[in-house]
């Protein structure tokens, strides 16, 4: 096995180890360009989509605590702890509809 010429340290790498050595850093560089790429790829394909507008404050009704928040594309749904769905307009703010859930 042919040793390569020492690289000061006092001892000579094999050149297959040597080789394995270039393969390491290679695909090291590589993954670090491909990681860099993505988060390119991911940053201008994927801008921010404005957000629709919202109302500044949705009345609930009295008792009522939000537990989620669903948005269509011109209303807002919230579902309260005591059970009910409050549907609201997106533009006005005005409650649409209420539906009430029961437990099985």
């Amino acid at each position: 096995m042919a040793l390569t010429p020492d690289d000061g340290t006092g001892t000579a790498l094999p050149a297959s180890v040597r080789l394995l050595q270039w393969l390491v850093i290679g695909l090291t560089a590589s993954m670090i360009v491909g990681v860099i790429a993505v988060v390119v790829v991911v940053v201008t394909r994927f801008p921010a989509r404005p957000t629709p507008p919202v109302p500044e404050m949705l009345e609930l009704p009295d008792g009522a605590t939000a537990l989620s928040v669903a948005q269509g594309a011109d209303w807002i749904g919230i579902t309260t702890t005591d059970d009910r769905i409050l549907i609201y307009d997106r533009s006005t703010g005005v409650l649409r509809q209420t539906i009430t859930l029961s437990r099985p």
